[in-house]
Protein backbone atom coordinates (compact mmCIF):
# COMPACT_ATOMS: atom_id res chain seq x y z
CA UNK A 1 0.00 0.00 0.00
CA UNK A 2 1.44 3.24 -1.15
CA UNK A 3 1.72 6.16 1.73
CA UNK A 4 -1.81 7.37 2.30
CA UNK A 5 -0.60 11.15 2.51
CA UNK A 6 0.62 11.34 -0.94
CA UNK A 7 -2.39 12.57 -3.37
CA UNK A 8 -4.56 9.78 -4.18
CA UNK A 9 -3.88 8.69 -8.16
CA UNK A 10 -6.53 8.51 -10.83
CA UNK A 11 -6.88 5.78 -12.74
CA UNK A 12 -8.16 6.26 -16.00
CA UNK A 13 -10.66 2.50 -16.86
CA UNK A 14 -11.33 2.15 -20.75
CA UNK A 15 -11.91 -0.25 -23.48
CA UNK A 16 -9.09 0.24 -26.11
CA UNK A 17 -10.16 2.79 -28.81
CA UNK A 18 -12.67 4.96 -26.34
CA UNK A 19 -10.39 8.13 -26.80
CA UNK A 20 -8.53 6.71 -23.43
CA UNK A 21 -4.98 8.23 -24.84
CA UNK A 22 -6.48 11.58 -25.72
CA UNK A 23 -8.54 12.28 -22.26
CA UNK A 24 -5.57 10.52 -19.96
CA UNK A 25 -3.36 12.89 -21.89
CA UNK A 26 -5.96 15.86 -21.67
CA UNK A 27 -6.53 15.37 -17.43
CA UNK A 28 -3.11 14.43 -17.06
CA UNK A 29 -2.19 18.37 -18.24
CA UNK A 30 -3.81 20.55 -15.38
CA UNK A 31 -1.48 21.73 -13.63
CA UNK A 32 -2.07 20.18 -10.52
CA UNK A 33 -1.73 16.94 -11.84
CA UNK A 34 0.94 14.84 -13.77
CA UNK A 35 -0.42 12.52 -16.45
CA UNK A 36 1.47 9.19 -16.98
CA UNK A 37 2.09 7.29 -19.92
CA UNK A 38 0.52 3.61 -19.95
CA UNK A 39 2.85 2.13 -16.69
CA UNK A 40 1.21 -1.27 -16.62
CA UNK A 41 2.78 -1.93 -13.64
CA UNK A 42 -0.17 -3.73 -12.00
CA UNK A 43 0.13 -6.61 -14.29
CA UNK A 44 3.03 -7.66 -12.07
CA UNK A 45 3.96 -8.25 -8.35
CA UNK A 46 7.23 -7.29 -8.66
CA UNK A 47 9.77 -5.52 -10.92
CA UNK A 48 11.04 -8.63 -11.73
CA UNK A 49 7.81 -9.91 -13.41
CA UNK A 50 7.88 -6.34 -15.20
CA UNK A 51 11.68 -6.85 -16.22
CA UNK A 52 11.35 -9.98 -17.40
CA UNK A 53 7.77 -9.76 -18.62
CA UNK A 54 7.53 -13.66 -17.10
CA UNK A 55 4.59 -14.62 -14.13
CA UNK A 56 5.51 -16.17 -11.11
CA UNK A 57 5.04 -19.36 -12.85
CA UNK A 58 7.24 -18.55 -15.43
CA UNK A 59 4.71 -18.10 -18.46
CA UNK A 60 4.86 -14.98 -20.27
CA UNK A 61 2.69 -12.44 -19.60
CA UNK A 62 2.24 -11.18 -23.12
CA UNK A 63 3.85 -11.72 -26.47
CA UNK A 64 3.71 -7.77 -26.38
CA UNK A 65 4.97 -7.34 -23.08
CA UNK A 66 8.47 -5.61 -24.65
CA UNK A 67 6.77 -2.50 -25.70
CA UNK A 68 3.89 -2.90 -22.62
CA UNK A 69 7.37 -1.46 -20.85
CA UNK A 70 7.80 1.38 -22.87
CA UNK A 71 5.66 3.58 -20.69
CA UNK A 72 7.35 3.08 -17.48
CA UNK A 73 10.42 3.04 -18.68
CA UNK A 74 9.60 6.74 -20.18
CA UNK A 75 8.39 8.13 -17.04
CA UNK A 76 11.45 6.98 -15.30
CA UNK A 77 13.66 8.74 -17.88
CA UNK A 78 11.55 12.17 -18.00
CA UNK A 79 11.04 11.91 -13.96
CA UNK A 80 14.35 11.54 -13.05
CA UNK A 81 16.46 12.58 -16.25
CA UNK A 82 14.91 15.11 -17.28
CA UNK A 83 14.71 13.66 -20.50
CA UNK A 84 13.75 10.68 -22.83
CA UNK A 85 16.59 10.06 -24.91
CA UNK A 86 18.42 6.61 -26.12
CA UNK A 87 20.46 7.13 -23.16
CA UNK A 88 17.79 8.16 -20.17
CA UNK A 89 15.91 5.13 -21.15
CA UNK A 90 19.03 3.14 -20.78
CA UNK A 91 19.20 4.47 -16.96
CA UNK A 92 15.89 3.84 -16.47
CA UNK A 93 16.40 0.03 -17.63
CA UNK A 94 19.39 -0.02 -14.58
CA UNK A 95 16.90 2.16 -11.80
CA UNK A 96 14.47 -0.94 -12.56
CA UNK A 97 16.97 -3.24 -12.38
CA UNK A 98 18.66 -2.19 -8.70
CA UNK A 99 14.77 -2.56 -7.91
CA UNK A 100 13.71 -5.88 -9.26
CA UNK A 101 13.15 -7.35 -5.54
CA UNK A 102 10.46 -4.12 -4.71
CA UNK A 103 6.80 -4.83 -5.38
CA UNK A 104 4.74 -3.16 -8.21
CA UNK A 105 2.98 -1.13 -5.37
CA UNK A 106 6.80 0.10 -3.85
CA UNK A 107 7.69 1.59 -6.99
CA UNK A 108 4.46 3.24 -8.29
CA UNK A 109 4.76 5.07 -4.34
CA UNK A 110 8.25 6.21 -5.53
CA UNK A 111 6.71 7.63 -8.61
CA UNK A 112 3.58 9.22 -6.79
CA UNK A 113 6.21 11.17 -4.43
CA UNK A 114 8.65 12.32 -7.15
CA UNK A 115 6.10 14.20 -8.65
CA UNK A 116 4.00 15.06 -5.40
CA UNK A 117 2.37 17.52 -4.84
CA UNK A 118 1.05 16.85 -8.52
CA UNK A 119 -1.48 13.84 -8.47
CA UNK A 120 -0.61 11.36 -11.22
CA UNK A 121 -3.14 10.33 -13.64
CA UNK A 122 -2.67 6.80 -15.70
CA UNK A 123 -4.06 4.20 -17.91
CA UNK A 124 -2.92 1.05 -18.65
CA UNK A 125 -6.15 -0.92 -20.94
CA UNK A 126 -4.48 -3.87 -20.90
CA UNK A 127 -5.39 -4.02 -17.26
CA UNK A 128 -8.74 -5.06 -18.45
CA UNK A 129 -7.74 -8.21 -19.25
CA UNK A 130 -7.73 -10.38 -15.49
CA UNK A 131 -10.06 -8.40 -12.82
CA UNK A 132 -6.87 -9.71 -10.44
CA UNK A 133 -4.77 -6.93 -12.07
CA UNK A 134 -7.28 -3.87 -11.46
CA UNK A 135 -7.35 -5.43 -7.70
CA UNK A 136 -3.21 -5.34 -7.62
CA UNK A 137 -4.23 -1.72 -8.35
CA UNK A 138 -6.85 -1.13 -5.64
CA UNK A 139 -4.89 -2.87 -2.71
CA UNK A 140 -1.70 -0.64 -3.43
CA UNK A 141 -3.81 2.87 -3.85
CA UNK A 142 -7.15 2.43 -1.48
CA UNK A 143 -7.67 5.91 -1.46
CA UNK A 144 -7.51 5.96 -5.37
CA UNK A 145 -9.91 7.80 -7.66
CA UNK A 146 -11.24 5.97 -11.12
CA UNK A 147 -12.53 7.12 -13.96
CA UNK A 148 -14.65 5.05 -16.28
CA UNK A 149 -13.97 6.16 -19.69
CA UNK A 150 -17.09 5.02 -22.22
CA UNK A 151 -17.43 5.35 -26.20
CA UNK A 152 -20.49 4.22 -27.97
CA UNK A 153 -19.93 0.78 -29.21
CA UNK A 154 -20.56 1.42 -32.79
CA UNK A 155 -18.01 3.67 -32.90
CA UNK A 156 -15.75 2.19 -30.43
CA UNK A 157 -16.01 -0.74 -32.70
CA UNK A 158 -14.94 0.87 -36.42
CA UNK A 159 -12.05 2.65 -34.67
CA UNK A 160 -11.12 -0.80 -33.59
CA UNK A 161 -10.95 -2.47 -37.11
CA UNK A 162 -9.73 0.78 -38.72
CA UNK A 163 -6.52 1.65 -36.28
CA UNK A 164 -3.02 0.75 -36.66
CA UNK A 165 -2.46 -2.40 -34.18
CA UNK A 166 -6.43 -2.38 -33.77
CA UNK A 167 -7.11 -5.50 -35.41
CA UNK A 168 -4.01 -7.28 -32.85
CA UNK A 169 -5.76 -5.94 -30.14
CA UNK A 170 -9.15 -7.85 -31.17
CA UNK A 171 -7.37 -10.88 -31.60
CA UNK A 172 -5.63 -10.90 -28.23
CA UNK A 173 -8.89 -9.81 -26.49
CA UNK A 174 -10.73 -12.78 -27.80
CA UNK A 175 -12.93 -10.46 -30.20
CA UNK A 176 -14.10 -13.08 -32.40
CA UNK A 177 -17.41 -14.28 -32.90
CA UNK A 178 -17.53 -18.31 -33.70
CA UNK A 179 -21.57 -18.21 -33.85
CA UNK A 180 -21.28 -17.97 -37.96
CA UNK A 181 -19.63 -20.76 -40.71
CA UNK A 182 -16.65 -18.85 -40.32
CA UNK A 183 -15.16 -16.98 -37.33
CA UNK A 184 -15.38 -13.10 -37.87
CA UNK A 185 -13.69 -10.59 -35.64
CA UNK A 186 -16.63 -8.56 -33.85
CA UNK A 187 -15.78 -5.88 -32.21
CA UNK A 188 -18.82 -5.45 -30.02
CA UNK A 189 -17.50 -8.13 -27.65
CA UNK A 190 -14.68 -5.98 -26.65
CA UNK A 191 -16.74 -3.57 -25.40
CA UNK A 192 -18.96 -5.60 -23.88
CA UNK A 193 -16.52 -7.85 -22.09
CA UNK A 194 -14.42 -4.55 -21.13
CA UNK A 195 -17.34 -2.37 -19.67
CA UNK A 196 -18.98 -5.57 -17.70
CA UNK A 197 -15.10 -5.98 -16.04
CA UNK A 198 -14.97 -2.41 -15.26
CA UNK A 199 -18.41 -2.61 -13.65
CA UNK A 200 -17.35 -5.28 -11.83
CA UNK A 201 -13.97 -3.77 -10.34
CA UNK A 202 -16.05 -0.83 -9.43
CA UNK A 203 -18.57 -2.72 -7.12
CA UNK A 204 -16.02 -2.96 -5.11
CA UNK A 205 -15.22 0.80 -5.02
CA UNK A 206 -16.61 3.43 -2.66
CA UNK A 207 -19.59 5.61 -4.70
CA UNK A 208 -17.53 8.70 -4.65
CA UNK A 209 -14.38 7.77 -6.11
CA UNK A 210 -15.61 6.55 -9.19
CA UNK A 211 -17.40 8.38 -12.41
CA UNK A 212 -18.32 7.62 -15.28
CA UNK A 213 -17.48 9.66 -18.61
CA UNK A 214 -18.87 9.92 -22.00
CA UNK A 215 -15.63 10.54 -24.19
CA UNK A 216 -18.26 12.29 -26.71
CA UNK A 217 -18.98 14.53 -24.19
CA UNK A 218 -14.90 15.98 -23.86
CA UNK A 219 -15.16 15.98 -27.34
CA UNK A 220 -18.26 17.98 -27.84
CA UNK A 221 -18.26 19.84 -24.59
CA UNK A 222 -15.12 19.99 -23.41
CA UNK A 223 -14.81 23.38 -21.18
CA UNK A 224 -18.05 22.24 -19.47
CA UNK A 225 -16.70 18.47 -18.77
CA UNK A 226 -13.03 19.34 -17.93
CA UNK A 227 -14.87 22.00 -15.57
CA UNK A 228 -16.64 19.30 -13.59
CA UNK A 229 -13.86 17.12 -13.53
CA UNK A 230 -11.58 19.71 -12.10
CA UNK A 231 -14.57 20.31 -9.20
CA UNK A 232 -14.83 16.35 -8.60
CA UNK A 233 -11.15 16.39 -7.67
CA UNK A 234 -11.02 19.42 -6.24
CA UNK A 235 -8.82 21.36 -8.44
CA UNK A 236 -8.93 24.38 -10.23
CA UNK A 237 -11.42 25.00 -12.69
CA UNK A 238 -9.83 28.41 -13.63
CA UNK A 239 -9.77 29.05 -17.64
CA UNK A 240 -5.89 28.75 -18.07
CA UNK A 241 -6.12 25.23 -15.73
CA UNK A 242 -8.97 24.60 -18.62
CA UNK A 243 -6.37 25.50 -21.50
CA UNK A 244 -3.87 23.52 -20.00
CA UNK A 245 -5.99 20.33 -20.47
CA UNK A 246 -6.96 21.24 -23.85
CA UNK A 247 -3.37 21.02 -25.15
CA UNK A 248 -2.53 17.36 -24.34
CA UNK A 249 0.48 17.89 -27.20
CA UNK A 250 2.45 19.66 -24.86
CA UNK A 251 3.19 15.91 -22.38
CA UNK A 252 6.81 15.13 -23.04
CA UNK A 253 4.69 11.34 -23.39
CA UNK A 254 2.45 12.78 -26.24
CA UNK A 255 5.05 11.92 -29.10
CA UNK A 256 7.14 9.08 -30.05
CA UNK A 257 9.43 7.90 -27.81
CA UNK A 258 13.24 7.29 -28.50
CA UNK A 259 14.28 4.47 -30.48
CA UNK A 260 15.10 1.79 -27.38
CA UNK A 261 11.07 3.03 -25.89
CA UNK A 262 9.28 4.89 -28.56
CA UNK A 263 5.52 3.86 -27.53
CA UNK A 264 3.93 4.06 -24.24
CA UNK A 265 1.03 5.11 -25.60
CA UNK A 266 -1.74 4.49 -28.24
CA UNK A 267 0.60 4.87 -31.55
CA UNK A 268 -2.75 6.49 -33.32
CA UNK A 269 -2.24 9.33 -30.86
CA UNK A 270 1.57 9.87 -30.78
CA UNK A 271 1.18 10.48 -34.63
CA UNK A 272 -1.37 13.13 -33.59
CA UNK A 273 -1.67 13.89 -29.75
CA UNK A 274 -3.61 17.43 -30.44
CA UNK A 275 -7.25 17.98 -29.11
CA UNK A 276 -9.48 18.56 -31.95
CA UNK A 277 -12.88 20.11 -30.32
CA UNK A 278 -16.23 19.16 -32.92
CA UNK A 279 -19.17 17.50 -32.70
CA UNK A 280 -19.56 13.69 -32.48
CA UNK A 281 -22.55 12.21 -33.58
CA UNK A 282 -23.55 9.52 -31.90
CA UNK A 283 -25.13 6.31 -34.07
CA UNK A 284 -28.56 4.71 -32.86
CA UNK A 285 -27.98 1.91 -31.68
CA UNK A 286 -30.23 -0.32 -33.58
CA UNK A 287 -27.97 0.95 -36.49
CA UNK A 288 -26.48 -1.89 -38.88
CA UNK A 289 -23.13 -2.38 -38.22
CA UNK A 290 -20.81 -1.33 -40.64
CA UNK A 291 -18.61 -4.45 -40.48
CA UNK A 292 -21.27 -7.20 -41.02
CA UNK A 293 -22.23 -8.51 -43.97
CA UNK A 294 -25.83 -9.14 -42.68
CA UNK A 295 -26.35 -5.80 -41.08
CA UNK A 296 -27.32 -6.83 -38.00
CA UNK A 297 -27.42 -4.57 -35.28
CA UNK A 298 -25.39 -4.72 -31.79
CA UNK A 299 -26.52 -7.64 -29.58
CA UNK A 300 -29.30 -7.22 -27.35
CA UNK A 301 -26.99 -7.15 -24.73
CA UNK A 302 -24.72 -4.97 -25.66
CA UNK A 303 -27.30 -2.68 -26.10
CA UNK A 304 -28.60 -2.64 -22.61
CA UNK A 305 -25.49 -2.54 -21.52
CA UNK A 306 -24.73 0.59 -23.67
CA UNK A 307 -28.14 2.66 -22.67
CA UNK A 308 -27.13 1.49 -18.92
CA UNK A 309 -24.27 3.70 -19.87
CA UNK A 310 -25.80 6.68 -21.01
CA UNK A 311 -26.03 5.99 -24.55
CA UNK A 312 -29.84 6.22 -26.46
CA UNK A 313 -32.98 6.27 -25.26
Amino acid sequence: MIDPTLPAPIFILAAPRSYSSLVSTMIGQHPALYGMPELNLFQCASVDEFNTGQNADGTPKSPFWKSLRHGLLRAVAEIYGGEQTPESIRMAERWLKVREEMSAAEVFEELCAAVAPQRVVEKSPAILRKLEYMQNMQAACPNARYIHLTRNPIDQGKSSLKATGGIGVLLGMNSVDHRGAAAALEPQILWHDSQVQILRFLDSVPDDHAITLRGEEVINDPDETLGALCRWRGVSDAPEAIAAMKAPETSPFARRGPINAPLGNDVNFLEAPEFRPGTVTIPDLDSPLPWRQDGAPLHSRVQALARDLGYGA
